[in-house]
């Protein structure tokens, strides 16, 4: 399994489409394999759902994302998880496997309306 967490500073970001990295981080069995941080390309509607499945991401942590990401990320087959705590990505990563990651209002949410500007 694959996480991919838009970071900054070493830790989550809350703007998905606006990171300047992404942390990707393999999983097998509960356990993490690998971390990488990655640059994502620049950022245009549609983009970087394309790019994540591309790069084999089945589960994007993120603090807020408007909701036309969350549509393109399902669609093509990518678990989100919003309003995630500002932690390291492993941190995240292993709440997450043990069923303990707690998650708020996903940040670009508010109002019924996007405020995140995507």
């Amino acid at each position: 399994m694959k996480f991919a967490i838009p970071i900054a500073d070493g830790k989550l970001t809350a703007h998905f489409g606006h990171c300047k990295e992404f942390a990707l981080i393999d999983v097998e069995g509960n356990e993490i394999k690998n971390k990488k941080m990655i640059k994502p390309p620049l950022h245009e509607p549609g983009v970087l759902p394309k790019w994540l499945k591309e790069l084999g991401t089945n589960v994007v942590i993120a603090g807020g994302m408007g909701h036309r990401a969350i549509d393109l990320l399902n669609q093509r087959g990518i678990t989100v998880l919003t309003g995630a705590p500002v932690e390291e990505p492993e941190i995240l990563v292993k709440s997450y496997l043990s069923n303990t990651l707690t998650s708020e209002e996903n940040l670009c949410s508010g109002g019924g309306h996007d405020t995140c500007g995507h």
